[in-house]
């Protein structure tokens, strides 16, 4: 590093990054009277840029120089922060003891240095993130006090399943007609999961109204078939906001219309275009039936649901399994039968998940297949997808879910019926 102008930038890059988490730190401590506040502003900045030169004697041909620097430097800050607790001699229960100081000094000192010897995006980036996890200090202690036991078990079991389990599962089908992919049915069983807990903390996070309604939109992201089974379970503990529940699924349902479409247009647009109609038609029915559900019960007391487990493993495993058996049988079929095998596919794999057949399709559409026939194989997987989750809503949850979500949903698959062609 040569140039005189890289080097000034990255000693200036050292030097904010400094600055940025001073200001937090100063900010914390602002209550405290000037003179004895042994860390601040300019000792973070100046920190910061001690690292930078430090890192560029480095470079310098001098390997140690850091080293020596660093264990200087975190002695005295350490002593420094350490004095000026002991100093107090005035009780004061909010004084701050905490060693987060001085953490905090050492990672400013080795991001000045990282501004140097690596790339200086890193170092920007890392400086900004340092900064906003001290200043977030405050609303991360509230949510951890806030936590119970339950819930940090799930979220440990999903991050397990999410990153213990899922690498280390073979990513290749293990049977012989290339269904059985170990790493995607996982894969499927954490999504599932995810969505439950997703659910759980939109509902205890943003209420019961607005917390089911979100956690529809964002499940019917992933799997709208997943969304509409943990809604259904709710259901059925809570008839009494059936209607708010149904509205929930009928949004799912909706989602995946609007992802199906999105599929399409990215991968085959040719496809999009007798695909619009019908999928259009039957998204709007469901959108229009859960606003109705929701304008209508919006003066009405919504029952508080109370969800006592947040992460529901065992009906994910299930759900998984069903996908599983579902995706087997359809290629089995598919590769006994023939072409006729790829709509008997679609309807069978219709009953688990829209996005495999959906893809398929779309790739095959107008290359080994006729447009036509891929639109069909779209359509018939969207529609006994939409057939299997009223089916879900009213075996799950209850005839009061049913009714609801299985009413919307016909009127919803008549419209995209009479859409087809357009």
């Amino acid at each position: 590093m040569d140039d005189p102008t890289t080097l000034l930038s990255r000693l200036a890059v050292s030097l904010a990054i400094g600055l940025l988490v001073g200001l937090e730190r100063g900010w914390h401590s602002r209550s405290g009277q000037e003179y004895q506040r042994a860390v601040g502003l300019r000792t973070f900045a100046l920190s910061g840029l001690l690292g930078g030169i430090a890192g560029t004697l480095t470079l310098a041909q001098q390997p140690y120089i850091l080293g020596l620097v660093f264990l200087g430097y975190a002695a005295a800050f350490t002593a420094f922060h350490w004095l000026e607790a002991k100093a107090d001699t005035d009780p004061n229960p909010e004084r701050d003891l905490s060693i987060t100081s001085v953490v905090a000094g050492l990672v400013t000192f080795l991001l000045g240095a990282l501004a140097i010897l690596a790339d200086v995006r890193v170092a920007i980036a890392a400086g900004v993130a340092v900064t906003g996890l001290l200043a977030l200090r405050d609303p991360l202690h509230r949510w951890v006090a806030a936590l119970s036991g339950d819930e940090v078990r799930a979220i440990l079991t999903l991050l397990a399943m999410s990153f213990l389990l899922l690498p280390v599962l073979p990513n290749h089908a293990v049977d012989p007609w290339g269904a059985l992919n170990p790493h995607s049915i996982w894969l499927l069983a954490v999504m599932v999961a995810a969505i439950s807990f997703g659910g759980y903390v939109a509902v205890r996070g943003l209420g019961d109204r607005l917390g089911v309604l979100m956690a529809a939109l964002a499940g019917g992201l992933a799997s709208s078939t997943a969304t509409t089974l943990t809604l259904a379970r709710l259901g059925r503990m809570h008839p009494a906001s059936s209607r708010l529940l149904g509205a929930g699924v009928l949004l799912a349902g909706a989602v995946m219309m609007a992802r199906v479409s999105v599929l399409a247009m990215v991968l085959n647009p040719d496809l999009l275009r007798p695909l619009a109609p019908p999928l259009a038609g039957a998204a709007l029915v469901q959108v229009a039936g859960a606003a109705a559900l929701i304008v209508r019960n919006r003066h009405y007391h919504v029952p508080k649901l109370n969800i006592a487990n947040p992460l529901e493993v065992g009906m994910a495993l299930k759900m998984a399994a069903f996908i599983a058996a579902v995706a087997l049988a359809s290629q089995v079929l598919a590769q006994t039968i023939g072409a006729p095998g790829v709509l008997v596919m679609a309807a069978l794999s219709g009953m688990a998940d829209v996005d495999a057949v959906t893809l398929s399709m779309a790739h095959l559409g107008g290359h080994g297949l006729t447009l036509r026939v891929a639109m069909e194989g779209v359509l018939i997987v969207t529609a006994v997808n939409t057939v299997t989750k009223a089916a879900m809503a009213a075996w799950v949850g209850g005839g009061r879910l049913g009714v609801v979500v299985g009413g919307v949903s016909a009127l919803a698959l008549g419209a995209g019926a009479l859409a087809v062609g357009w």
